[in-house]
């Protein structure tokens, strides 16, 4: 069996939600699935959450308020940005287009491209981000 150092360089990581494998154990997330659940955590992250690293997280939730319009998506952007470019080194963020939802005018589809630094693999993400309307 061959070894791809360079996908075992991505780490392993527990799954997010955590969830029990098949033989009774914690199951992991492996490679470029840890890299996505590990994009998802910070971005649902609000900043000050955790106690013990209240500057883990992304400034987005700062805007859940707002109105969806291209202030906010402008924020967005910057937010999402910040918040990878700090705390996934794995990753090289290269693109990032916030969008409303025409489905729903109370979500925000932020589409997020990326390139995996260690495999050089380009990636999209879409994170969708509620935003409650004024009243």
């Amino acid at each position: 069996m061959a070894i791809d150092i360079t996908k075992d360089n991505l780490g392993v990581g527990w799954s997010f939600p955590l969830r029990v494998d098949g033989r009774g154990g914690i199951s992991l997330s492996q490679h470029e699935n840890d890299i996505v659940e590990s994009i998802r955590i910070i971005l649902s992250t609000a900043k000050g959450e955790r106690h013990m690293r209240p500057s883990f997280g992304c400034d987005i939730h700062k805007i859940v308020f707002a109105p969806n319009n291209a202030t906010s998506w402008g924020l967005a952007a910057h937010y999402v940005e910040e918040a990878l470019g700090w705390w996934e080194p794995r990753i090289e963020v290269l693109e990032i287009n916030p969008q409303p939802d025409p489905a729903d005018t109370s979500r925000l589809l932020i589409n997020i491209k990326y390139r995996i630094k260690a495999t050089n693999d380009e990636r999209n993400l879409v994170y969708p981000f509620y935003i409650i309307p004024g009243r």
